[in-house]
């Protein structure tokens, strides 16, 4: 057996610098200054070749983006290609969405012959969110976002943002952390909850503050009382600064700490004061650089134009923001070989994203019956809120939200690498945490099992063997150049279209996942019972639809690392069939379908169960056959092979038959099927990647060509 890689015969550099020259070329620009160039080529200061190398870690939080939006179409992330998308209760694929009337699809927003490098924002509170989320389901997205809400950007649309991920790491698994707006997203980045500590039920109008966002009522409501993480830093010594205009920051809205009641009684010459209330520029931000004073941790706040926020702002006018900053840590080479620049948004304003976010089980009964369950010792009463939904009161986990970008912009992250671990707003925190040694007891117990601290977005050990492509000069993009009135609204394609995504592979950092996920049948009940196991170093939500009944909330599972769970499902309802489409990260799949006889007869009952062997870079499928009768069972690729299927002859009590093969020639990735011919519908798949405890690449067979 063997396989090929996509762009197999170009080299890693070689590949890299095509995709940014290619980016660069779109726009008809230069590339960066020399200055930048040379900072760009600056090597990191390795000392202790750990994170302690870190000295600077600047944080950019922008707008209102998705990561379909910007990223969908980009080559070897989880975008318009993925084959592991759910279904929507209609049956077909997740990308036909409806606003009741209509099926939408995503579709290009060209700003070359269209307004929609100014596209408008779309509705982003929390019930608008929570409708289009719908528990997972991920239904009539545009019925509650508006048809705008399904555009997406193309590389010649967004060169900056697309090059600079080509350039360093982008990370296509870091979601918001709300179900909702601005604030609600910003308080969590901030302190690592939007819930007062210590209480189940916090107070409605705190809750309801947060998580609405509408027109800052935080300060209408009263000042929130917990602990931020500036604080935290402040108490343990730890330099730190906020650079922002307080007079241009949408009354507050950019800067949550504003909210807070240690923040409004702070008087000038007090440390929370003099580095956070304080207008300090980017001006300001470049003298201490070129100074050697840059703090230790530090935010940037743009004002509303540059803030990439939809009507308010752009992405051209992002980009520029965002290059200006580079350019400000790059000044001083001394300054950057110690920086990690971490870009990312704060929530996904109501702009489409396909990927189901990791939540907590939904709540589907009047007794408080979850979908699904979790390991966790810890009580999850914390992550819900109620509220009323469409004049309904109904409580909802309110996080994670969908996928914002992130990027991670330092010497110890070139080369366009893809990280697929995931993460969310408290991820940050964390990071933070790792390296400077502050805890933030407000981030939970959920998110500490099943969110990541970025650290694996980074090779602190060799941090300079790669090279970077050229990013393009976005120093040209003021106010006074975006004269686009002229050009004709954004409006819908006439004929639908599912978008392709680029073909190609990136290099990806090693993921901590090695999930496993079985079924044990019982024809005396005829039930199912699901088994799930997590032996790897992270814990991870998984996703189980139900492809017989799509309608119904999914089931979700948190499974702690080192930890397993099992599920019942009942099956005479549906004469004894089943149809379950089973979701992890990292692209972690498994579908079984099939039905339960009724007990009593005389049939054959083969099943198959995936063993990963991450140390010698191999799978096994152990097969076998419960059964009374003998029966044949075939195993064809999805993906990435190119050689016939096998088949093994199961009989009744034998010891399970072996299959092993390496997965070497597909980067560690595999999907494949097994079927039995005498079982209409009954099948195995099994889907994923192998982690070996090495970086790898992204998935081959991601691309225009699987479509």
């Amino acid at each position: 057996m063997t396989g090929h890689l996509t762009r197999s015969k170009l080299g890693r550099r070689q590949w890299l610098v095509q995709a940014g020259k290619t980016s660069a070329a779109a726009m008809g620009m230069s590339v960066l200054p020399l200055s930048i160039q040379r900072a760009l080529a600056v090597p990191a200061a390795r000392v202790t070749g750990t994170i302690e190398d870190v000295a600077h870690v600047v944080i950019l939080m922008q707008e209102n983006r998705s990561f379909d939006h910007y990223f969908g179409t980009m080559s070897g992330v989880r975008g318009f290609a993925d084959r592991t998308a759910p279904k929507l209760p209609s049956g077909k694929d997740v990308w036909w969405q409806s606003d009741g009337k209509r099926e939408i699809v995503p579709f290009h927003l060209d700003t070359q012959t269209t307004q929609a490098m100014r596209v408008p924002g779309t509705p982003h509170s929390w019930s608008d969110a929570q409708n289009a989320w719908a528990q997972g389901r991920i239904q009539e997205w545009p019925r509650y976002k508006r048809f705008q809400s399904m555009g997406y950007y193309e590389a010649d649309d967004i060169p900056f943002q697309r090059a600079l991920a080509d350039a360093f790491t982008v990370c296509d698994a870091h979601h918001c952390s709300i179900q909702s707006g601005t604030l609600a997203n910003r308080v969590v980045f901030m302190t690592g909850t939007n819930v007062q500590p210590g209480l189940t039920r916090p107070a409605v109008d705190q809750r309801e503050a947060v998580i609405n966002n509408a027109n800052n009522r935080g300060q209408e409501l009263g000042r929130y009382a917990w602990t931020t993480y500036p604080e935290r830093l402040e108490q343990a010594g730890v330099s730190w600064r906020i650079y922002q205009n307080p007079a241009d920051n949408w009354g507050g809205l950019l800067a949550p700490w504003e909210s807070f009641e240690a923040f409004a009684a702070t008087q000038p010459g007090e440390p929370l004061y003099e580095r956070a209330m304080r207008h300090f520029s980017l001006d300001d931000q470049r003298r201490d650089v070129r100074d050697g004073t840059l703090p230790q941790v530090s935010w940037i706040i743009p004002s509303p134009v540059w803030s990439e926020h939809p009507s308010a702002s752009s992405p051209l006018q992002g980009a520029s923001y965002t290059q200006q900053v580079l350019n400000c840590l790059v000044s001083n080479p001394d300054v950057w070989s110690r920086c990690v620049f971490i870009i990312t948004f704060d929530e996904n304003d109501g702009f489409f994203d396909h990927v189901p976010p990791p939540a907590v089980p939904s709540i589907i009964g009047p007794n408080g019956e979850l979908a699904g369950s979790t390991t966790l010792s810890e009580s999850i009463a914390g992550h819900y809120y109620t509220n009323s939904i469409d004049d309904v009161s109904a409580t909802r986990p309110y996080g994670m939200g969908p996928r914002v970008p992130m990027y991670i912009v330092s010497p110890w992250s070139r080369g366009g690498w893809v990280c697929s671990e995931t993460f969310d707003h408290t991820s940050t925190i964390r990071f933070l945490e790792a390296r400077f040694g502050v805890h933030e007891p407000n981030v939970s117990a959920w998110h500490r099992a099943v969110s990541g601290d970025l650290t694996r977005c980074f090779d602190f050990a060799h941090p300079n063997t790669d090279q970077f492509p050229a990013l393009p000069d976005m120093s040209y993009a003021t106010g006074e150049t975006l004269v686009i009135e002229g050009l004709p609204e954004v409006r819908l394609p006439e004929h639908p279209r599912v978008p392709e995504q680029d073909p190609g592979v990136r290099y990806s950092r090693r993921l901590p996942y090695q999930l496993s996920a079985a079924i044990a049948l019982d024809a005396q009940t005829r039930s199912l019972e699901l088994q799930l196991e997590n032996s790897g170093e992270a814990g991870a939500v998984i996703h189980v639809y139900d492809n017989l009944h799509l309608d119904r909330v999914p089931r979700r599972y948190t499974v702690e690392a080192g930890k397993s769970l099992a599920d019942g499902w009942p099956l005479e309802a549906d004469g004894g069939h089943y149809d379950l489409h089973i979701l992890g990260p990292g692209g972690f799949l498994r579908q079984f379908a099939g039905s339960v006889p009724a007990a009593g007869g005389t049939y054959a009952l083969p099943e198959a169960k995936l063993v990963c062997l991450g140390a010698e870079g191999c799978i096994e499928v152990h097969a076998w056959n419960d059964g009374a009768q003998s029966c044949v069972i075939k195993a064809s690729p999805n993906a990435y092979r190119s050689d016939r299927p096998f088949a093994l002859d199961l009989h009744p009590d034998q010891i399970p038959r072996t299959v092993h093969w390496n997965l070497r020639d597909s980067g560690h990735w595999y999907d494949f099927t097994i079927t039995c011919p005498t079982l209409p519908g009954w099948q195995r798949r099994f889907a994923g990647r192998l982690e070996t405890g090495k970086d790898s690449v992204t998935d081959p067979a991601l691309g225009a060509s699987v479509r």
